[in-house]
């Protein structure tokens, strides 16, 4: 695992390094699942509205971040609308490996700690690199849930290294009608 803060990994600079076979003891991708809930329902259209979660800003995200997102949000929708009620996708993978030239700390490390200029580093981890206003996370369900699908989404925004927007993609009318929006 890094010992340097995530900060260090969320810009995107340089270019995207994504070779695994190259490159020998790449951890593994902490994402257990992508899609969650009434997976079915969502791909024959079923559910009426659609709310995206997106990045404002060019960044990495980690893959502890995007798995922390899915957990937090899935438990606050399934809470509500149920196993059935609604269908949630991560839509990011991430590819991007990270690498980190350790140092070493600590007493009689003085000469050491310099380290070496433009080293290549240990892999530490995977990021999924996002482009500006790129979907990162979506949640298909009906009208009634969703105040619970922002909710949701607003609660996995805050697990990205971003500021985020919400957007309603689909079924914008049927909510103003009902006067949820």
């Amino acid at each position: 695992m890094a010992r340097k803060p995530a900060k260090m990994y969320r810009q995107v600079k340089g270019q995207a390094y994504t070779r695994r076979e190259y490159t020998g003891g790449v951890p593994n991708n902490r994402i257990l699942r992508y899609h969650m809930g009434n997976r079915k329902a969502a791909e024959a259209g079923e559910f009426e509205v659609v709310v995206e979660l997106t990045v404002d800003n060019a960044v990495q995200i980690r893959h502890t971040a995007l798995e922390a997102a899915r957990q937090v949000s899935n438990a606050s929708i399934r809470e509500i609308a149920g196993e059935m009620g609604y269908a949630l996708r991560i839509h990011k993978y991430p590819h991007n490996i990270l690498r980190e030239n350790k140092q070493a700390t600590g007493a009689g490390a003085d000469r050491v700690s310099q380290g070496m200029r433009l080293s290549f580093g240990k892999n530490v981890g995977t990021a999924a690199r996002c482009k500006r206003n790129d979907v990162v996370v979506s949640v298909h369900t009906s009208p009634e849930f969703y105040p619970a699908a922002r909710d949701a989404m607003r609660k996995a925004g805050m697990k990205f290294p971003s500021p985020t927007t919400i957007r309603v993609v689909k079924g914008h009318d049927q909510l103003k009608a009902i006067g949820l929006i």
